[in-house]
């Protein structure tokens, strides 16, 4: 009852003071290129429920249909802007729509596509007893994912086999430990790390690894 309340509450001031970056977003996207503001798609959710993640769009309408389900660094279906805010983790932000209505949680194991969450069924059965998050540990560690997966060889392999299975170790370490105080530490050391980012680009330089 407290996580789904401190859910609401800071899901909420989010969407409020944030609401001028996502204006701004929104004009970006639609100069940039035809098609939504928002992208949409399912993910698997609570007790193994689909449910639609909401994101801002990064590539050109109707990419999902044209590629893979995952999307790896230098990937032509994105557009110039779609880049600029996949790099800064703006594209995540619509996701506290998500944990405003109870999709998700702010922090918690994060929602996979039903065709890998079907693959590791045992492991997501027991990961989706909560909420999925936008942030967790595995979050973190990956946060450049993207970039790690463009330089291998056969990144949906890759993906499989090492990155996945990762992720889902350390997500069934998080629910072991959790706690309101270790998913606040959590959430900050999220912040830290996009703000990072985010004085990188103000500096010039390129992102931190």
């Amino acid at each position: 009852m407290i996580k789904r309340l401190t859910d609401v509450v800071f899901s909420a001031l989010g969407l409020i003071a944030l609401s001028p970056v996502f204006a701004v977003t929104a004009i970006l996207i639609k100069y940039d290129s035809r098609g939504p503001v928002f992208f949409r798609q399912e993910r698997m959710g609570r007790d193994f429920r689909p449910f639609m993640i909401y994101k801002f769009r990064t590539m050109r309408a109707g990419a999902e249909k044209k590629g893979a389900l995952i999307t790896v660094g230098g990937d032509a279906r994105i557009t110039p802007v779609g880049s600029f805010i996949r790099r800064y983790k703006i594209d995540e932000l619509p996701q506290l729509i998500n944990v405003f209505f109870g999709d998700m949680s702010l922090v918690g194991p994060r929602p996979e596509v039903r065709k890998y969450a079907e693959l590791f069924s045992s492991d997501f059965r027991k990961l989706l007893r909560v909420r999925p998050g936008i942030t967790d540990p595995a979050s973190l560690r990956y946060s450049e994912e993207e970039a790690i997966l463009a330089s291998s060889g056969d990144w949906q392999e890759h993906y499989v086999k090492r990155i996945l299975p990762e992720k889902i170790k350390l997500s069934l370490r998080y629910l072991d430990s959790r706690s309101v105080l270790y998913d606040l530490k959590l959430i900050f050391r999220t912040i830290i790390k996009i703000a990072g980012k985010h004085e990188d680009f103000a500096s010039g330089t390129e992102p931190r690894t």
